[in-house]
């Protein structure tokens, strides 16, 4: 396979700055609800990447669960990677790609865990498979096999058989707040659209043009 060979135009759409929203997050939730009705599949799926007390940087797939003026929320086992990673560094980058549209989204910030009721709230939405598999894996660490992974979701399906399942004590939610956020936008000719948004004070962002 010549991969020099796999290319395609883009010319589905255009973004100037005179039609992006003042505040970023605002033009995310435009884009967002254009994704999802654009037919993207889990358009909340986002590249997370968080560097290590070396300096070294880790990268995987997420799923965005809320988004608000205040930022960008996701949830994870405090004890995995990327909880280590972020107790030690918390600066972090996203990344939001909608190939249908031929969009990327791009964020910089800082994440920091959010208070417990919002993560017993979105912990109790989920469904009771995922409430037992947050207690069944530690995330990360070494297993022996499949086999004592799915023992230990039998042992705990069997314990909260009748009850209620808690919150575990290591799992949770982080809030990335926004410092920069850049929208992308395929052109023809690899000439594609990028604006940048900076955050100039608490409620305020500067917006730019960047060259392709």
């Amino acid at each position: 396979m010549n991969l020099a060979d796999l290319r395609r135009e883009y010319a589905k759409a255009t973004l100037d700055e005179s039609t992006t929203l003042a505040d970023p997050l605002d033009q995310f939730a435009r884009w967002f609800s254009q994704a999802q009705a654009g037919g993207t599949p889990e358009p909340n799926a986002m590249t997370l990447a968080t560097v290590d007390a070396d300096g070294q940087p880790s990268a995987r797939i997420m799923l965005l669960k809320g988004v608000s003026a205040d930022g960008f929320v996701f949830f994870t086992d405090h004890r995995s990677r990327k909880g280590v990673e972020l107790a030690s560094n918390p600066a972090v980058a996203l990344v939001f790609h909608w190939g249908e549209l031929e969009r990327q989204v791009r964020v910089r910030g800082t994440a920091a865990i959010i208070d417990a009721a919002e993560t017993a709230d979105y912990y109790h939405s989920r469904p009771r498979g995922s409430r037992i598999g947050a207690w069944v894996s530690h995330q990360s660490s070494d297993l022996v096999d499949r086999a004592a992974l799915e023992r230990r979701c039998d042992e705990l399906t069997r314990t909260f058989a009748d009850g209620e399942i808690p919150v575990p004590p290591y799992w949770g939610g982080y809030r990335v707040v926004p410092q920069e956020v850049e929208f992308w936008q395929g052109r023809p000719n690899r000439l594609h659209d990028r604006i940048l948004y900076t955050r100039s004070s608490e409620h305020a962002w500067r917006r730019v043009r960047l060259s392709p």
